[in-house]
């Protein structure tokens, strides 16, 4: 069985919009290195992000909030090299967007220019869409994003679910229409009830990516890290784990280490 359209050569934006007119789900991971990102675009994946995720999986920090924009560079160019079909989508760190809208324009050039990604992503809605319109204006395609933004984690204090009170579930539905009207090709929702994730893939024309946010949207996304078990100690109801390697790793290493010791390895025919 076939796991992606063997006719697409490069996943596109508009390629996404023709997905979900036809119903065809969306599969998105991350990926911030070469060597994880020639697997996971070999496999047929149909976008990758390079996400300020990297922050934390990646560099360790508690936040996504000390990555700069060299260090999402650098990954995003890892990651192009190994690319041959998914489209890359690249995040705005923080900072980057928020202080001014020419700043958000310069920095969304430079990372498209320095790191030869297909779209960037940004979280926020109606207090970002002048810089959203200015960067989709300078040719540069976005992605929106929603729901728990995980940039705004000071203000929120958590990580709990969003948009649970009518209040702030109106906003996101009027923020993801204001999205769409400004030109994004796709929007992220995280973490949010399904029955509002829902509302949202039906009241817009373009694709709606969940994480955390039920099945009836267009797409789903998750880290790398986290549905291949290599993060310890996180286990979100979101996220289903597809693989152990955390374990296959460790399991590796300690039988290296062991052969080292008694000098089993290397052995005759490991030597020259």
């Amino acid at each position: 069985m076939s796991v992606h359209n063997e006719n697409i050569k490069k996943v596109t934006a508009r390629h996404l919009s023709k997905m979900k007119a036809e119903g065809e789900k969306i599969a998105m991971t991350t990926a911030y290195d070469f060597s994880m990102a020639t697997l996971i675009d070999g496999a047929g994946i149909d976008v990758i992000l390079v996400g300020d995720s990297a922050s934390n999986v990646m560099a360790g920090n508690g936040s996504t909030l000390p990555i700069t924009v060299e260090q999402m560079i650098y990954h995003a160019q890892c990651v192009v090299r190994a690319v041959k079909r998914a489209h890359v989508v690249v995040d705005m760190p923080f900072g980057s967007y928020q202080i001014s809208t020419e700043l958000g324009v310069a920095n969304a050039v430079r990372i498209i220019k320095e790191s030869g990604a297909d779209s960037l992503k940004i979280e926020g809605g109606e207090e970002y869409i002048n810089v959203i319109k200015q960067i989709v204006n300078a040719g540069i395609p976005v992605m929106g994003h929603l729901g728990l933004m995980p940039q705004s984690i000071n203000k929120y204090g958590s990580y709990a679910i969003r948009a649970k009170e009518d209040k702030e579930a109106e906003k996101l539905m009027s923020d993801a229409k204001l999205l769409e009207e400004a030109g994004c090709y796709a929007i992220v929702l995280e973490k949010i009830p399904a029955t509002l994730a829902k509302r949202v893939a039906e009241s817009v024309n373009i694709p709606i990516i969940g994480i955390g946010a039920g099945h009836e949207v267009d797409g789903q996304v998750l880290v790398m890290q986290d549905m291949l078990g290599i993060t310890q100690n996180f286990s979100p109801k979101f996220v289903r784990k597809y693989a152990n390697i955390g374990e296959t790793i460790t399991n590796a290493m300690q039988a290296y280490i062991s052969d080292v010791k008694d000098s089993s390895f290397p052995n005759e025919d490991e030597e020259y």
